[in-house]
């Protein structure tokens, strides 16, 4: 999702100080929702619960989000506000495809909310004080440690932006560990990481008195009681 660059041009704003690759991404957008689209429907296909199949929903979808957050944390080059453009815009082809199929209430939109807030992270101002404060106000489920590590590696647009000062890194870790008091920070997300599963009791409408047993299984000792 970070690599694939859906907005024509945008590129060519990337800042020069990094040589970007001319490989095309392993997978771009379009495919991913094709395969988001054959996961969808294989789940109604095989009439699988549709609790259980938003369970799984969110599991694909925080996978992807964390994956990608990842990759954005260990490479200095994605930090740009260019490359934040095309990633929010990434994104809301996921969230339009999760509308499109009736999916706003699956809980599936919340994985991608730490994705939305690094993008937004690399959009918004940063040289003062107040952008300080806009940015902790900004950034509520990202941890201080992935906060800071973004402001570190970002680039600035040449010509356009100053590199982020020291002195307003220090100031958002202040306040984000402060804002956060208590919860266990981490760097990377662990894509590992599996939400506990909930099989809800779906009652058949069908009465077991009611089912007719073929012959060709050849089941007649069973008898109703």
């Amino acid at each position: 999702m970070l690599e694939s660059e859906t907005i024509q041009g945008l590129s060519s704003s990337c800042p020069p100080t990094h040589h970007r690759s001319t490989a095309p991404p392993a997978h771009t957008l379009p495919e991913l929702l094709q395969q988001l689209g054959s996961f969808h429907q294989a789940l109604e296909l095989y009439g699988l619960s549709p609790d259980v199949g938003h369970q799984l929903l969110r599991q694909l979808l925080f996978h992807i989000s964390g994956t990608t957050l990842n990759y954005l944390l260990l490479r200095k080059d994605a930090c740009s506000w260019s490359r934040g453009i095309q990633l929010r815009y990434n994104i809301s082809q996921v969230e339009q495809w999760l509308r499109a199929q009736g999916l706003q209430q699956s809980g599936a939109r919340e994985m991608l909310e730490p994705l939305v807030q690094a993008a937004q992270l690399l959009q918004v101002k940063k040289a003062t004080e107040e952008d300080a404060g806009a940015i902790c106000s900004l950034c509520t489920v990202l941890t201080p440690q992935q906060v800071v590590k973004i402001l570190r590696a970002y680039t600035p647009a040449a010509g356009l932006e100053e590199r982020v000062s020291p002195a307003l890194i220090s100031s958002v870790e202040k306040r984000l560990q402060e804002q956060q008091a208590g919860s266990p920070g981490q760097l990377l997300v662990d894509t590992s990481h599996l939400f506990p599963v909930h099989l809800p009791f779906v009652p058949s409408p069908l009465h077991l008195d009611e089912l007719c047993i073929p012959d060709s299984v050849d089941l007649a000792f069973l008898v109703r009681l």
